[in-house]
């Protein structure tokens, strides 16, 4: 703290500070997407500061005093809107793309004001469960490690819960429930040191600099959405700066050391942004573990400018990472690794698209994806068998191997009929190509008759198969107040061969300027994990893989939601769901097991074959949230979440889901206080509690355990035991430095993550060596910290 405090104090002597900054972007036509000339753009309070958009939507607006802003943006015709929360710097310009909605009655005395653009999800065709985040608010909330899923598990009907992972528990669902997209593509899991079947990590290879505005969607999804029961994370990665070079260097704890790079590219209004990062979080010893972690990742998005074909662009993501769990050299309370044991882990992750934008007529376009993307991971573990004594013996235990490669197709045409419908269509066609090799001696028997288990392979699958669908879906503005949605989807899963049509549809209403009510409903299907359709089981002799034939888990929402404005950037919003499922997996006997219960952590279950789609489970709660958007020098969000999440196994019997948390509870809060003679730095506060009820468990049987010499769960008690509450306190501190000749900008901060050394429970388990059952806790206080450079 007091290098950092030095530091600090030094570059504020060396450098002197800056007075303006730079608001730039493009106003498009929410509907149709194309951009509209004319608009006047202002700055909030001061209207002498403004400017018009040119002929492709695009503007510029200088002399922007630093700090938070907010701009206005008006057109005749259209609905007014605003952006706020602009964090205007020295180093770089605001890069915006704002969309206005053409009014209902176009009578000049009549005046509509949408509010707060960010108020409103991305996708039009949203009305309900969806939150609009901004990448400002990933770097800015206290205990968030720059990562995308640790912001959203401040969003009501979100639950994480573990320290150690970022697994997104939405509404009761299993993580595994989750949809990525990227650009409109899906990808597989995002993240460092994630595994085949998995939507979670340890680490996010996201970089949030390079993201844009982007939705969170938790029920509900519109028509284009498939192959989710859970969420979505609609993402999307922001364009270059079209007109000067920028360049950034920045450290962080749990990012690591980053470069990056952006700037106008061709003579056609092209562009190109893109970053590289090296994590170092081992050398800092926040990593949670003894073993040294070791990640990196690249990412990119060119935009080649328009042309007589459209316009074309290719974005990318790319990320590796390995660590090496070595038993002699960790600690025996370390939560990912045993004394006895030797664990090589290494993963990589790669999404690649190329993107064209087709303009037909004035209100029309086609969008056009196709990418690649590639999911491998590794785990080599060891044992030693009769460990610490003379014939201790080092034997490999588990083999794994996961190559997931993904060609992707997807086509959107998207039409604005008139003001008052949209149209929109599209088709995703998926091809995969798995090759996933698993072996083990876990919970095997010895019929070779050589004193240990037989190391027996339960995965050897070499092939592909095809996701396609198709969707439709219309918005329809039948008054001024009253808006309609409604599609169908559909998707075809080439292993069972099953074909399912979805119904979507949502209905807003609003009953005064400040109060809306919602509605939404919908049916959707997902796929049982891979790693369990792809399961072997020995039948006469011979390996057959015996749950590839299982129906698509299918899922039913209801969501009543109510929004209201409290006051001049207050918003209170309160949501009511209820989700029906059906057709998950469970055993053919008797049994507590079901396919919705896997999924929150590294692997799957390894024995669970000859399943049929015949469990059930449901999900229902209630969510609140208020939110202060930044203004006046601060914000404020509060969220809390109560809901219950049930699930039946083949025997019928109704248990707690693992996701059963209870409730969940958000507060967090932030202030800044412009510093300096000038007051052109600002310093700032930001604060977070969480709290949360602990995830359900099935207690370990200690005894058949002792028996065995490995872990046995009390299965006729699944779920039936809850870990202590979840309670964390994060305090960050920063300083933001502008330059006043040069455009430049540093900024400082430091993270103290739970400050109050809580030990959360990350598991109970059985301890072979000691033939016990261990508690092992999740980290206590642990201070994050980073250093960015904007130039």
């Amino acid at each position: 703290m007091k290098n950092i405090l030095s530091i600090v104090l030094s570059l504020l002597g060396l450098i002197s500070y800056a007075q303006t900054g730079v608001v730039r972007g493009k106003i498009i036509d929410k509907q149709s997407e194309k951009p509209i000339v004319g608009a006047i753009i202002s700055l909030a309070g001061n209207e002498s500061i403004q400017t018009e958009s040119d002929s492709e939507g695009s503007f510029r607006l200088i002399n922007i005093p630093l700090g938070r802003q907010s701009i206005n943006i008006s057109f005749t015709g259209y609905e007014n809107t605003s952006v706020s929360d602009l964090d205007v710097t020295t180093g770089k310009d605001n890069l915006l793309t704002v969309s206005l909605i053409e009014k209902f009655n176009t009578l000049d005395e009549i005046v509509v004001t949408s509010g707060t653009n960010k108020a409103k999800p991305l996708n039009k065709m949203a009305l309900v469960s969806t939150k609009q985040f901004t990448t400002e608010e990933v770097t800015r909330f206290a205990g968030g490690r720059s990562d995308v899923a640790r912001l959203v598990s401040n969003f009501a009907g979100v639950s994480t819960g573990d320290d150690s992972r970022n697994d997104i528990v939405v509404r009761g669902n299993s993580p595994s429930g989750m949809l990525w997209r990227i650009e409109g593509m899906p990808v597989p899991s995002p993240n460092h040191f994630s595994t085949l079947g998995t939507t979670g990590g340890p680490v996010s290879a996201l970089n949030p600099n390079l993201l844009a505005n982007s939705d969170f969607l938790t029920s509900a999804f519109p028509a284009e959405y498939g192959n989710a029961i859970a969420g979505v994370f609609d993402l999307g990665f922001r364009k270059g700066n079209p007109d000067e070079y920028e360049y950034m260097i920045s450290a962080g704890a749990y990012p690591g050391l980053e470069f990056m790079a952006e700037g106008p590219l061709g003579k056609k209004g092209g562009s190109f942004v893109a970053a590289a990062r090296y994590g170092f979080v081992g050398i800092t010893g926040l990593a949670g573990t003894d073993a040294q972690p070791n990640y990196s990742d690249i990412s990119f998005n060119v935009d080649f400018g328009k042309s007589k074909l459209g316009n074309f662009s290719v974005f990318g993501i790319y990320g590796v990472s390995d660590i090496d769990f070595l038993g002699n050299k960790i600690d025996k309370e370390d939560p990912f690794a045993a004394q006895d044991e030797d664990s090589y882990v290494t993963s990589g992750f790669a999404s690649f698209g190329l993107k064209h934008n087709l303009e037909i007529g004035s209100k029309s376009y086609l969008k056009t994806i196709v990418g690649y993307s590639n999911a491998n991971n590794s785990y080599k573990n060891f044992r030693y068998y009769n460990y610490g004594t003379p014939t201790e013996n080092r034997l490999p235990f588990s083999d794994i191997k996961n190559y997931e490669n993904r060609f992707t197709f997807s086509t959107l045409f998207n039409s604005k009929i008139n003001k008052k419908i949209t149209f929109r269509a599209g088709l995703l066609y998926e091809n995969y190509t798995l090759d996933a090799k698993m072996s083990s001696r876990d919970r095997q028997q010895d019929s070779d008759g050589d004193g240990f288990p037989d190391f027996v392979p339960l995965i050897n699958n070499n092939g592909n198969y095809n996701v396609v669908q198709p969707f439709a879906q219309g918005q329809f503005r039948l008054t001024e107040k009253l808006t309609f949605n409604a599609g169908i989807h559909g998707q075809y899963f080439s292993i069972n061969e099953q074909f399912v049509f979805e119904p979507r549809t949502a209905l807003s209403y609003a009953i005064t300027p400040k109060n809306t009510v919602s509605f939404g409903f919908g049916i959707h299907h997902q796929s049982v994990p891979v790693p369990i359709l792809f399961l072997n089981e020995f039948v006469n002799g011979t390996q057959v893989q015996t749950n590839k034939n299982l129906d698509l888990v299918q899922s039913q929402h209801y969501v009543l939601g109510y929004d209201v404005r409290l006051a001049n950037k207050w918003r209170g919003k309160v949501e009511l769901y209820y989700q029906d499922i059906s057709k998950a997996a469970v055993e053919s006997f008797p049994s507590s097991y079901s396919s919705l219960t896997e999924g929150a952590d590294f692997g799957y279950s390894i024995d669970k074959t000859s399943l049929v789609s015949k469990g059930t489970g449901f999900n229902q709660g209630i969510e609140f949230t208020v939110e202060k958007f930044f203004s006046e020098g601060y914000y404020a969000l509060f969220t809390t979440s109560l809901f219950e999440s049930k699930y039946k196994g083949s025997d019928n019997i109704e248990r707690n889901s693992p996701f059963n948390n209870g409730y969940v509870i958000n507060l967090l809060g932030g202030k800044e206080f412009k510093v300096g003679k000038a007051k052109r730095n600002v310093f700032s506060i930001d604060t977070k509690f969480t709290t949360a009820g602990g995830r359900y468990y099935t207690p370990v049987d200690l005894v058949p355990s002792n028996n065995a010499g490995y872990e046995i769960r009390d299965d006729a008690n699944a779920f039936s035991k809850q870990y202590d509450a979840y309670l964390r306190l994060d305090v960050k501190f920063g300083i933001k430095l502008n330059s006043k000749n040069k455009k430049r900008f540093h900024q400082f901060y430091i993270d103290l993550q739970n400050v109050t050394n809580n030990t959360n429970v990350f598991t109970r388990e059985y301890n072979r060596l000691t033939n016990s059952v261990n508690q092992k806790d999740q980290i206590g206080f642990s201070p994050d910290f980073g250093y960015k450079f904007q130039f």
